[in-house]
């Protein structure tokens, strides 16, 4: 049987996986040498010190063995503390359940709710990696783009709602959301919450970039509006906040109910986080709210820096995200998002995201990630706009 006969015989589901929009240009330019990369959705600052020896010294101590499947007590304990700071009301370990990044939360989230013929229903742009992961689990994505105008990107409650069909099995919703910075608010989510009760629909909620937001702490969130038992999964990654995007160590938060089930999960899939890298985000949870200060001070400098560059060259349509940590702009008469990201590499030296990468809603858009060094970011910014005035 040759190669090609094999590649025909695999499951559509995995062979039909799209490629990432982000990596191509990513491994494109990859070794340009003076090129700045402002493509991937992470910062410049390598994980801090007490967080990297903490896992150092569960290192060095032999805690190498196989380890508790819904994490160590420890570090679920960790999660309910900074949950119960950072929203006002007390939290039970017993919802918190550590993966090996987000994406495997996300992945479980996928497996416990949807699956062959069932839908989800997504607004657009979005993270490509949630579709892409409901597709190869079987489900069928349906995108609902959001609106952009004078206000920046904004969400039609009736046209989400109305994406909902007898086969849609739950709504996947990120907020603050990557690429846009669109952030719900919390009369949205008490709407969203209230329709999928109404309907008995599961809600996906990713919350990955709630502390980057510009108008307080952290965004709005299902858990200031939803009850313990709520059918919402959350899910969330140490990478964003603390600098550990290298780590791949993420959790999942959902009823306590559903402990045996996602343990199950986990155990067939990654079989447990390792336990020395669990060490790190319990440090990092218990040490790191400074840090994360510094990363939104930084952040919202950079956001200032991109957004007024761009808007003086007059050839970019561009609204100051509420959330997150990318400026996601268009560009007048570039309508091909990879074609100009490709460009860009080659001709100003600086690597960009295409947005038809997030699918349907981010055609002819760029994604912009400013979480660097200030310097950086305006030199990128000042290349763009050279590159533009040309």
């Amino acid at each position: 049987m040759s190669i090609h006969t094999a590649l025909n015989t695999l499951r559509p589901e995995a062979s039909q996986a799209p490629e990432s929009g982000i990596v191509e240009v990513f491994n494109y330019g990859r070794d340009r040498a003076g090129l700045i990369p402002l493509w991937v959705g992470e910062g410049d600052l390598p994980t801090p010190a007490f967080i990297s020896e903490a896992a150092q010294d569960a290192l060095l101590a032999g805690e190498t063995f196989y380890t508790h499947q819904r994490g160590i007590p420890e570090l679920r304990q960790a999660l309910a503390f900074y949950h119960a700071r950072l929203y006002g009301k007390p939290f039970d370990a017993e919802r918190f359940f550590v993966t090996s990044g987000g994406m495997p939360a996300i992945q479980i989230a996928l497996r416990m709710v949807a699956g062959q013929g069932d839908e989800v229903v997504v607004p657009t742009p979005a993270w490509p990696n949630f579709a892409a992961a409901a597709e190869v689990g079987g489900a069928k994505v349906v995108e609902v783009p959001l609106t952009y105008g004078n206000a920046g990107w904004t969400l039609d409650l009736d046209r989400y709602f109305e994406a909902v069909t007898p086969r849609t099995k739950a709504l996947f919703l990120n907020s603050p959301c990557n690429p846009t910075g669109w952030t719900a608010t919390r009369a949205e989510l008490q709407a969203i919450l209230d329709f999928a009760r109404a309907r008995g629909l599961w809600i996906v909620s990713d919350e990955v970039y709630t502390r980057f937001y510009y108008e307080g702490e952290r965004s709005p969130s299902f858990y200031d509006v939803a009850e313990p038992d709520d059918r919402i999964l959350y899910v969330n990654t140490m990478s964003k906040n603390w600098a550990m995007t290298g780590w791949r160590v993420g959790w999942l938060s959902a009823p306590p109910a559903f402990g045996q089930v996602i343990e199950n999960l986990v155990q067939y899939s990654s079989s447990g986080t390792p336990k020395f890298l669990q060490r790190g985000a319990v440090a990092a949870l218990d040490q790191g709210d400074a840090f994360i200060d510094f990363q939104r001070e930084r952040a919202e400098a950079a956001r200032e820096i991109v957004c007024s560059g761009l808007e003086k060259t007059g050839r970019v349509r561009l609204v100051r995200p509420a959330g997150a940590f990318y400026a996601f702009f268009s560009v007048d008469g570039e309508p091909d998002s990879r074609a100009l990201a490709l460009r860009l590499v080659d001709e100003a030296g600086v690597g960009l995201a295409p947005g038809d990468a997030f699918g349907a809603g981010g055609a002819g858009f760029m994604r912009l990630c400013y979480l660097r060094n200030l310097d950086q970011v305006r030199e990128a910014t000042r290349r763009l706009a050279d590159w533009l005035a040309k």
